[in-house]
């Protein structure tokens, strides 16, 4: 392709505007000034979507061309031929005298399919793909948006859109939270600058892969159109379901705090039949866009960053989604920062692919070329020395994490000084709650045997899936490394997945997810240590090692990991020291956590544990005394709750400095 021909392929953007219903989902973009003759086409071709942008000409009002138009579509991937004739009917192949056949045809195109199925393009359409960086092209399509398109940022919170208008000229840095089958979070510093910060499996991939097999849904519109039908209190474990109304009031908590999503499952004896597929796709929605949201905030702060813009196909301009974000972000940073939303956001990608067309400076990189030396996944790593023993004055500060139904993370700076930091809603709770619906097990114990007899590869996305057997190198992410939970799900039938490949995928997906935001927290607060404990983790020895190896991945193996129950730490990792030593003495460790986990109405978990099957029939197990201690607990949990406020003056002006 000589650099004439190419020169004359260039995008005009002098002008861009959007035209037409400025409030309908991807409306076009007028180039006034662009050539209409020749069209212009480049692809993002995703783990679950294609998405295309083209140019077409505009008419004028005297019928004649007056410039061109930016239009998209999308098709899914598995619907590869109609996508090449969607190309042919368009007439996309054309160009209009810079051309002598099709065969001499360069296509710009980017994301892991483009390699995956450049000899089909070449075969079906006769074009070549021009492959290009996909974390390139979605910068590049964010900010093309941002510094070219008037009205192209906006926010969504309280039912309210409003535009926010962005200067090119102050623009940067921000962090991009880009939402595709998995979730790239990219520090964007300038043009063509940028780090991929981090990311995380569990997307909107996992949202989807879960909704095909909980409510039968064929398609991502499909299911977020039942999920504004359906109340997620039905599945979810609330505040007001822990510790009652009365009890709310008094310490000025909102009784519909998300305590444990889809916790409510686990004492339930409903089958998966028996909950409406709203209900269960509101659950989903609210379960993982938090989750989302929650990772974007920590990582924000990591990296003293707040403006966080987000895009991704699949946000698809859902109300709901965007509500949930926003309301997230605000809550998290005490108002400190605001969740961004993007018009056209499914489409950063294939935006960025087509503002190449008639780069003449080098500077589009392609998957193969080098940028930078290795990013981090962190801006911070923690630096952490194991020592070889412990003692009072050493132990501190460190991080307690505790997993009951919902997930609690505390600060603990010295005996009996200790402060709630955040939890997640996405703890023990919610893995057994989908293993009862998806596998039907009983018990946390049973889900445990099945996980270790399935293999997660049958559901999850891998980034080999994506790219292929050579994976991601430029990022640097081999081809084994999960990319999207649950993101291979094609069938709507439950029955088409083994029970064990599910329990597999469920505990790899959430441990890891525990694991990342526990180090964020601890990375953020400057903490060396970081102690688990709780029903969901302490005496399950397979829980213990997934969230060890996702520490280890995390914090590149300098954070150290430790469990902890009543009966000491456990494994080889490290010597016992008591409660006491901890720095909360004369409090038993459950009650520290429930009264700390009270201070912040939005995140609050109490880690309740599940009265499950197995219990009722009276089997022993290590965790049967603490069960009935909560439950009687439970009973005069009022009671203890003022008893501890009178006896720890400085918890007392946490927990009013946290409530709403």
């Amino acid at each position: 392709m000589g650099e004439e021909a190419m020169g004359r392929r260039a995008v005009d953007l002098s002008g861009a505007e959007i035209r037409g219903d400025v409030e309908g989902r991807n409306p076009p973009i007028f180039l006034p000034r662009q050539p209409a003759a020749s069209p212009l086409l480049a692809l993002d071709i995703g783990g679950t979507l294609i998405k295309l942008v083209y140019t077409a000409s505009c008419e004028g009002d005297g019928g004649g061309s007056d410039g061109a138009e930016l239009r998209f579509a999308k098709f899914e991937r598995r619907r590869l031929q109609e996508c090449f004739e969607f190309i042919r009917a368009k007439g996309l192949l054309g160009c209009n005298g810079t051309r002598s056949t099709n065969e001499n045809v360069l296509l710009k195109a980017t994301g892991g399919g483009a390699y995956k199925f450049a000899d089909d393009f070449r075969e079906k359409l006769g074009v070549y793909l021009d492959k290009l960086d996909e974390m390139d092209s979605v910068v590049s399509g964010a900010n093309f948006l941002l510094q070219n398109i008037p009205g192209a940022a906006f926010t969504h919170m309280n039912g309210q859109r409003n535009p926010v208008d962005v200067s090119p000229n102050n623009l940067f840095p921000y962090l991009l939270v880009n939402i595709g089958s998995g979730v790239s979070i990219l520090k964007v510093t300038g043009n063509r600058k940028f780090e991929r910060v981090t990311g995380t499996h569990i997307g909107g991939g996992t949202m989807f892969g879960l909704a095909k097999l909980l409510t039968g849904c064929k398609s991502y519109d499909e299911f977020l159109q039942l999920s504004q039908k359906g109340d997620n209190f039905v599945l979810d474990l609330i505040v007001k379901d822990i510790c009652g109304e009365l009890v709310c009031q008094k310490q000025g908590l909102s009784t519909s705090t998300l305590a444990s999503s889809f916790g409510k499952v686990i004492t339930s004896k409903k089958r998966l039949t028996d909950y409406k597929p709203e209900d269960l796709a509101s659950t989903l929605l609210s379960a993982f866009t938090y989750n989302i949201a929650q990772i974007a905030f920590l990582v924000a702060s990591l990296l003293g960053l707040r403006r966080v813009f987000f895009g991704g196909s699949y946000i698809r301009g859902h109300k709901s989604t965007m509500e949930n974000i926003s309301f997230a972000i605000d809550f998290w940073s005490q108002s400190q920062m605001q969740a961004v939303f993007l018009r056209h956001e499914g489409y950063l990608g294939a935006l960025g692919a087509l503002m190449s067309y008639g780069d003449l400076r080098g500077e589009n990189l392609t998957l193969d070329e080098s940028k930078e030396e290795p990013h981090h996944e962190s801006a911070a790593p923690v630096d952490g020395t194991p020592s070889d023993e412990e003692n009072d004055s050493n132990i501190f500060p460190y991080l307690l994490v505790n997993i009951g139904s919902g997930v609690s993370m505390i600060e603990v700076i010295g005996k009996g000084k200790f402060e709630r930091i955040i939890g997640s809603h996405l703890g023990g709770g919610t893995i057994l709650g989908l293993a009862r619906l998806l596998t039907g097990c009983s018990s946390y114990e049973e889900f445990l045997e099945l996980s270790q007899r399935g293999n997660n590869l049958s559901v999850d996305l891998t980034v080999g899936d994506i790219y292929g057997e050579e994976g991601y190198p430029k990022i640097g992410l081999p081809a084994s490394t999960t990319a999207a939970s649950f993101g291979k799900v094609n069938s709507s039938k439950l029955s088409d997945y083994k029970m064990e490949d599910l329990a597999a995928a469920l505990l790899n997906s959430f441990t890891y997810n525990i694991g990342q935001i526990a180090y964020f927290v601890a990375n953020l607060s400057g903490l060396k240590r970081i102690f688990f404990r709780g029903a969901y983790v302490c005496g399950h020895e397979k829980t213990m090692d997934k969230i060890s190896r996702s520490l280890k991945y995390w914090s590149k193996g300098e954070v150290e990991t430790t469990f902890l129950c009543h009966e000491g730490f456990l494994g080889t990792l490290g010597a016992f020291w008591s409660y006491e030593n901890m720095g909360i003495d004369s409090l038993a460790a459950h009650e520290v956590i429930r009264e700390v986990l009270l201070g912040a109405p939005y995140t609050g978990q109490f880690p309740s544990l599940p009265v499950t099957e197995q219990q009722e029939n009276g089997e022993n197990n290590s965790l049967e005394g603490e069960v009935k201690s909560l439950r009687h607990e439970n009973a005069s949990l009022k009671a203890e709750i003022e008893l501890l406020q009178r006896e720890n003056a400085e918890l007392r002006a946490n927990l009013g400095a946290a409530t709403l």
